[in-house]
């Protein structure tokens, strides 16, 4: 118990190292002023929840009967807001070493730790009495009247306006707990409205575990579910958090509700929803997970809790680890964030690849609305990518149209001796089929996956690889596929026998000399069935899909340099183009140009067509003339 003193009111000067942590706080610290009443009712429930404590402890306390409540009342009139809690108290003393100094900060060094890290934008206080100070970011003159839980203290009241001093003087007749009264700055008269305030408990402090009232009706009516145990929550529950939480009219399409002790002490409530409005052409969403600290709001729509793939994301991410007064900018580099957003992260991935095991039918709807995200954190993450990959979705040529496989999957179904996993790309599934990149692929039952999306090439250049087996795109131009192995015997009869050696070499000069600097190379293809030729790319890494993306992406047509044009030595075409030459060796040139034209086009990489549909009618018109 504090000694009573004789005096009925006395003025202190305020202890030097809180005058400048007055300075700090009111100028530097808080990036947004609506924080302040965060601050205030967080340490009203702090209050509270240290006498809920103590009368577990204590025989005899003061006012055992008052209801455990924070009840706020405002007067626009006056230009003040009123905070009431029935918690733990302050005695004189306690209101001096709480308000007036700083009792417990050891030594000038946290003031000159906090002057750097407040330049900084970086916020290190975390002790009771600190965020009372955000008071002043609004208040001209704050006034706190407390009276402590035990029997024979008697109230006081704690005055200043950060001045230089404070004043306690006597208050008899106080009930339990704290009121402050703050009178508002001019500039801060928005305070003093009711829907501004019940605003700001929505948002910050709707969670807070004791009924916060306004005006007598109680504004944080939601629960905060994520504190519970996931057998005492009814699916009911869940999806009414999420509509209150998310924004949202419908219930979501998964959830995950987790609790992890190590390394860190987080409970996480996701939700995925069942529409992507980004997908339906409503622009880029924001990240739509919040970030808690003991029910506290610290972070709405928190870019810095999850990686900004999973945006899509709904829900809460609460970790006691956190500083409570933590600021938005000190958490883009603060280490315990980092921390949860791999911990979260890790887990969300995990429940991912749950789901698309246990319901395979919930998870290709995931799928389809949300797979976008997950190639974007391919291309982005390193951290996750290897988790990202067993994720990804595509169709393949051993899968029916619109049913999608697994990377996994597709490892299992390789040859005895295959190293490597095909893909290629093209606008949709029957382009790719009816194209001539195929066709080696077919004759050796060589399973390819489909990539039909702009991002899939750089999704698959980013993997690199997949269960150590190399991730290759069907139109390089050193692609090297296994020897067909065919009965001598039985070999195709119609098969047309290929060019002789010389003619072969022969064609393939003329016809760099005709393409120019068109194409880099032309050269004899091993991989070609049916079709007479075809565009590859002589850089591994620069994919056709690729190339068109880049193209597209960009105001001029750029040049990605010369391709390599393969042709098939089997195909009549080129058997009779040298003979067509003897005779016609202009309109000879006009075949191989639209020859290369039409593997352009085959390919998707045609700049200009002008050019090739005047040549094609030049062609026919030569046809139809015999």
């Amino acid at each position: 118990m504090s000694t009573k003193i004789a005096h009925k009111s006395e003025t202190k000067e305020f202890q030097a190292e809180v005058k400048k942590l007055l300075d700090i706080v009111i100028h530097s610290l808080y990036t947004e002023r609506d924080i302040f009443l965060r601050e205030l009712i967080s340490n009203s429930a702090d209050a509270l929840e240290k006498f809920r404590h103590q009368k577990l402890l204590e025989d005899k306390v003061f006012d055992p009967d008052a209801s455990l409540e924070i009840s706020i009342s405002v007067d626009e009139k006056e230009k003040t807001l009123s905070i009431l809690d029935s918690g733990i108290g302050m005695t004189r003393d306690e209101l001096v070493d709480n308000l007036g100094t700083i009792a417990h900060s050891g030594s000038k060094t946290f003031l000159s730790e906090l002057a750097e890290a407040a330049q900084k934008d970086v916020n290190l206080i975390g002790q009771f009495g600190v965020g009372f100070y955000s008071a002043f970011m609004v208040a001209k003159k704050v006034r706190v009247q407390s009276r402590s839980y035990l029997p024979d203290d008697e109230g006081h009241e704690w005055s200043s306006d950060a001045s230089g001093s404070y004043t306690i003087t006597e208050c008899p007749g106080l009930h339990r707990g704290t009121r402050l009264i703050i009178e508002l700055k001019d500039d801060a008269e928005e305070y003093a409205k009711e829907e501004t305030v019940k605003r700001i408990i929505t948002q910050y402090s709707n969670f807070v575990s004791f009924p916060i009232k306004l005006k007598g009706e109680t504004v944080n009516t939601v629960q905060a579910v994520w504190t519970r145990s996931k057998n005492e929550i009814k699916d009911e529950e869940y999806n009414e958090f999420y509509k209150f939480i998310g924004n949202a009219f419908d219930n979501p399409l998964m959830r995950l509700h987790f609790t992890a002790d190590a390394p860190l002490s987080i409970r996480a409530l996701l939700f995925v929803p069942k529409e992507n409005f980004e997908r339906l052409g409503f622009g880029r969403i924001d990240a739509g997970t919040n970030l808690y600290c003991q029910k506290v709001l610290i972070e709405q729509h928190s870019e810095n809790i999850l990686p900004e793939w999973l945006r899509f994301v709904k829900g809460v991410i609460d970790s006691e680890d956190l500083p409570l007064n933590i600021s938005r900018q000190a958490l883009q580099d603060n280490a315990l964030v980092l921390k949860i957003n791999k911990v979260v992260t890790k887990r969300f991935l995990k429940f991912l690849g749950e789901q698309a095991k246990s319901d395979p039918e919930a998870y290709e709807k995931f799928w389809e609305q949300f797979g976008m995200y997950l190639k974007e954190g391919a291309t982005s993450d390193f951290t996750h990518r290897d988790e990202i990959a067993k994720l990804l979705r595509f169709e393949s040529s051993k899968t029916e149209g619109g049913k999608m496989t697994s990377l996994a999957e597709y490892v299992e179904r390789m040859q005895d001796g295959q190293k490597e996993i095909y893909y290629i790309n093209g606008p949709n599934r029957d382009a790719i089929e009816s194209g001539p990149y195929l066709e080696a692929f077919r004759k050796r039952d060589l399973e390819v996956i489909y990539t039909m999306e702009p991002i899939d090439d750089f999704v698959m250049s980013h993997l690199g690889q997949f269960d150590e087996k190399k991730l290759v795109s069907a139109d390089r131009a050193d692609l090297e596929l296994p020897e067909i192995k065919e009965d001598k015997e039985k070999k195709d009869e119609n098969k047309e026998p290929a060019l002789p050696k010389k003619e072969g070499e022969k064609l393939i000069k003329w016809m760099k000399e005709v393409l120019g600097d068109k194409v880099k190379e032309v050269v004899i293809s091993s991989r070609l069935v049916d079709s007479p030729a075809i565009i590859v790319n002589p850089d591994g890494f620069m994919t056709s899909s690729m190339e068109r993306v880049m193209r597209a992406s960009s105001q001029e047509m750029q040049q990605f340099g010369g391709k390599n044009l393969e042709i098939n030595d089997s195909h009549p075409l080129m058997k009779n183009i040298l003979s067509v030459k003897e005779k016609d060796e202009p309109f000879a040139e006009s075949v191989v140009k639209q020859i290369y034209d039409n593997a352009l086009i085959q390919a998707g990489l045609m700049v200009d067509p002008r050019p090739m549909v005047e040549r094609s009618y030049e062609i026919l018109e030569r046809a139809v003339k015999g």
